[in-house]
């Protein structure tokens, strides 16, 4: 099944047959409709300057091509993006089943003609994620699920594993689910490190507008323009692992720009990583003691710059402040230890103990 989606430019450009205006209008109400279904026009009007007809001109336009729908009448209208894809399809592990087969042969014709960057993040996700459950689950079964509209892809690749996170925790001796979450934020993870590079989570995770790894009742979320990865509550899904990907069928993004945000050197090297603190907190704890700090470092040394983010955390104690940044950085002079989002009690604890520092030497 192919999917023809409408010809849209990101940026509202100009098409061969559409003029820049109303181009920039149809590809306004595509991308914000989902949010505002009953006062979607009056938002178009407001933002384009133009009367209230001729948005319902647009609206026609794309009911009549299929793209959105309307219901109610008068009043109590409400429109909906129209579902151009609904699949859903089951995968045996077992030998010969190939990631890259099955994006040719079942994902590619069902994207359509999206745009080249998009299809190549689409590319990097599914392949990279599909193997994981291949080579990592452990399960019978893997589903796929696509799911588009003229304004977002979707995919889901479920498998019925014994879970990531539990396998993460297990082999790592960790003490729980949320502190594999941690792991896999930093980067460079992986369980078989004769097969994997441990890449593949961290950086699918920021290429995609919506990244969400469900598995053992816990979730890992990231978000465009989030600096923070999430931990949720997901006791709805406890069994085996699910990923769930989302992004904008017109999206600017590219593998190369989120590459090079972690990358340097000759040799591309993976050298820069963040750190959301906030997942080393074990059912809220506060962050106090120098093995929560030792937490936080694990595996930081394969880093040369590491970024701790404190965004929500209200206060750190001294002996944690004093693991990171003298203990820690005494020890690794080599690595460039920064923090960003700290509050001026946070600050004040990272300033003391980085003023307390003896020679490098």
């Amino acid at each position: 099944m192919t999917i023809n989606l409408p010809q849209i430019a990101a940026d509202g450009n100009d098409m061969a047959t559409t003029k820049p205006q109303g181009e920039a209008v149809r590809h306004f109400i595509l991308q914000n409709i989902a949010k505002h279904p009953t006062d979607i026009a009056g938002r178009v009007s407001a933002r384009f300057h133009i009367t209230r007809q001729a948005v319902h001109k647009h609206m026609s336009r794309l009911i009549k091509e299929g793209l959105i729908t309307e219901s109610g009448q008068t009043r109590n209208r409400s429109y909906r993006l129209a579902v151009l894809a609904d699949w859903k399809q089951s995968y045996a592990i077992q030998p010969g089943l190939a990631e890259d087969v099955v994006w040719i042969t079942d994902i590619r014709p069902l994207l359509g003609p999206l745009p080249d960057n998009v299809l190549t993040l689409w590319q990097h996700g599914f392949t990279e994620m599909l193997n994981n459950a291949i080579d990592h689950s452990q399960g019978a079964h893997i589903g796929v699920e696509v799911r588009q509209t003229a304004a977002d892809t979707e995919i889901i690749i479920a498998d019925d594993g014994v879970g990531i996170f539990k396998k993460i925790r297990d082999q790592m001796g960790l003490l729980d689910e949320r502190h594999a979450i941690l792991e896999l934020a930093k980067g460079k993870l992986t369980t078989a490190p004769a097969h994997h590079s441990g890449e593949g989570i961290f950086f699918t995770s920021r290429m995609f507008d919506s990244f969400d790894i469900l598995s053992g009742g816990v979730s890992f979320s990231h978000a465009e323009g989030d600096a923070n990865d999430w931990i949720r509550d997901n006791p709805q899904y406890r069994n085996g692992t699910a990923v769930w990907m989302q992004l904008r069928n017109h999206t600017t993004r590219t593998t190369k720009k989120i590459l090079d945000e972690y990358v340097s050197g000759e040799n591309y090297d993976f050298s820069r990583t963040v750190v959301p603190v906030v997942l080393a907190q074990h059912l809220g704890e506060p962050l106090l003691s120098r093995s929560q700090a030792k937490r936080v470092l694990a595996r930081v040394e394969l880093f040369r710059t590491v970024v701790f983010d404190f965004s929500q955390i209200v206060a750190i104690g001294q002996a944690f402040a004093d693991e990171i940044f003298r203990v820690f950085a005494q020890a690794h002079p080599q690595i460039d230890l920064q923090f960003t989002h700290a509050n001026a009690a946070v600050r004040q604890m990272i300033t003391r103990a980085q003023s307390r520092r003896g020679p490098v030497r």
